[in-house]
C-alpha cells in the first residue's frame, strides 16, 4: 500500500530516543531546551516554546494573547477542528472565513469583506488564525495589512509548514503575526511523535505560554510574590495545564530537524514531478507564487468538470483497488456536526464547498520512491483515459 503520507525515520532518530532512555531525564531536561534553541534557529524567531501537541499550542497560545468569553476568534473553514476548537476552550465565539481556489487558503477578499461587516456591528475579531494549508504559506502581506488597520492579533497555524519560506522570510519568524504555530505530528514535515510549539517575538507572551504549559507554575525568582530565597521555592500564579513535550519526544525532534532542508527539496521535487505529469489532466491544484517556498505536507489535486465524468470519489475508490491509499483535506469545520449546531451554514462557504467536493490528497513524503510515484501518477491518468 501507497499512504498519502506517512513518518520517516532511521536509525539517527532511534539512536537519539535510545541516549535519551539511558539518560537521567525522561520528561523536560536538556533535550527539550535544545531543541527549542533549534527551532529558534531556523525560524529566526526569539522565542519558542514546545507543547505535546499543536492543539494544546494553539490553545494556550490563545490563553496568551488574552482570548476569553464573549471575545470573537476568526479562522478559516478549510483546516482540522482544532484550529476553531482552540478558541471554544476559552469560551470565545468562533467564526469562519471561505477559502479561495488558487491556493486553498483564506480568502483575503472574503476576509476583508467580512471585517467591514463587523466593524459596522462592533464585532471585529480579537484574534484571527490563518492556515498554512498544505504547507503553503497564506496572502501574510495582505492579512497584516489588515491586521494594522482593525486591530485583530494573528496566530499563524503554520501545522502544515515548517521548512516553508515567504518572500524571504521564514515562516516562524513571526515577521506577520504574533505567535506561530507548528505541528509535529508523525504525518507532518517533522515528528517528536506528537508534539507542537508556539513561536513568538515578544517576550511577554512567551513567558505566558511558557507558564501556562506547565500548570501555570514559576520558579524565577524575580517573579515570586513571596520573596522567598530557598532554591527548591516554586509559585503557581496562573490556571495552567500540563501540556509539557518530553526529553524523548525533544530528541527525536533534534535528530529530525537536520533533515528539514532535504525533505523540504524532496517533497518540492514530488509536487513538480505531479504538477508536469498532470497538465494534460483536468486537475488543478495549489498555485506557489514567486517568492514562496511550500513545505508541501500535502499535494491536493482539485479534479474539474470532465468528459469521462471521474469525479472524487471515483479517482479515490480506483486508487485504493491499486493499493494507493489517497485521503481528504478537509472535511471543512462548517459542515462538522458539531460546528453545524453552532450555526454555519454549507450556503455561506462557496469555494470551501467547491473545494471540498472535488479535492484528493495523493501521495507525498520523502521516502516515496521514483517507481512508486510513477505508480500514482500512471494509474491516475489511466483512470482519466479509460
Amino acid at each position: 500500500m501507497i499512504t498519502y503520507s506517512r513518518q520517516s525515520i532511521n536509525n539517527t532518530d532511534i539512536n537519539a530516543v535510545n541516549k535519551v532512555l539511558k539518560s537521567k531525564f525522561l520528561t523536560q531536561g536538556p533535550e527539550q531546551i535544545k531543541f527549542e534553541k533549534n527551532l529558534s534557529k531556523i525560524t529566526h524567531s526569539k522565542y519558542v516554546a514546545t507543547f505535546n501537541s499543536a492543539t494544546s499550542a494553539l490553545h494556550i497560545s490563545c490563553m496568551a494573547l488574552g482570548v476569553k468569553k464573549g471575545d470573537q476568534v476568526w479562522t478559516c473553514t478549510n483546516s482540522f477542528v482544532a484550529s476553531a476548537n482552540c478558541a471554544l476552550y476559552c469560551q470565545a465565539k468562533v467564526d469562519l472565513v471561505d477559502i479561495n481556489l488558487h491556493d486553498f487558503n483564506i480568502s483575503t477578499e472574503h476576509l476583508e469583506s467580512k471585517l467591514i461587516q463587523a466593524k459596522k456591528k462592533n464585532k471585529l475579531p480579537k484574534v484571527l488564525i490563518p492556515i498554512h494549508f498544505g504547507g503553503m504559506p497564506p496572502d501574510l502581506k495582505k492579512i497584516y495589512s489588515l491586521k494594522k488597520k482593525y486591530k485583530f492579533k494573528i496566530i499563524e497555524d503554520a501545522s502544515h509548514a515548517v521548512g516553508a519560506r515567504y518572500f524571504g522570510s521564514r515562516v516562524g519568524d513571526n515577521k506577520f503575526s504574533d505567535i506561530t504555530v507548528f505541528s509535529f505530528h508523525p504525518v507532518k514535515i517533522i515528528t517528536t511523535a506528537e508534539g507542537g510549539a508556539a513561536l513568538t517575538n515578544n517576550k511577554k507572551i512567551f513567558e505566558k505560554l511558557s507558564m501556562l504549559c506547565t500548570h501555570g507554575i514559576t520558579r524565577d525568582k524575580n517573579k515570586f510574590f513571596n520573596k522567598k530565597k530557598e532554591k527548591w521555592y516554586y509559585e503557581h500564579q496562573l490556571l495552567g495545564y500540563n501540556y509539557r513535550l518530553n526529553d524523548i519526544q525533544s530528541a527525536l525532534g533534534i535528530s529530525q530537524i537536520k533533515k528539514l532542508n532535504k525533505w523540504t527539496k524532496i517533497r518540492n521535487k514530488i509536487a513538480a514531478r505531479y504538477i508536469k505529469a498532470f497538465k494534460h489532466l483536468p486537475i488543478d491544484y495549489q498555485i506557489q507564487k514567486k517568492g514562496i517556498i511550500s513545505s508541501y505536507h500535502l499535494f491536493v489535486i482539485l479534479i474539474k468538470k470532465n468528459k469521462k465524468k471521474i469525479t472524487r470519489d471515483k479517482l479515490y475508490n480506483y486508487l485504493k483497488k491499486k493499493k494507493i491509499f489517497c485521503n481528504v483535506h478537509y472535511i471543512p469545520i462548517h459542515r462538522q456536526p458539531f460546528y453545524k449546531k453552532l450555526g454555519f451554514k454549507e450556503k455561506n462557504f462557496k469555494n470551501a464547498e467547491t473545494y471540498y467536493k472535488n479535492c484528493l490528497s495523493i501521495p507525498i513524503y520523502p521516502d516515496l520512491k521514483s517507481y512508486e510515484q510513477k505508480k500514482v501518477i500512471n494509474e491516475i491518468i489511466k483512470c482519466f483515459k479509460n
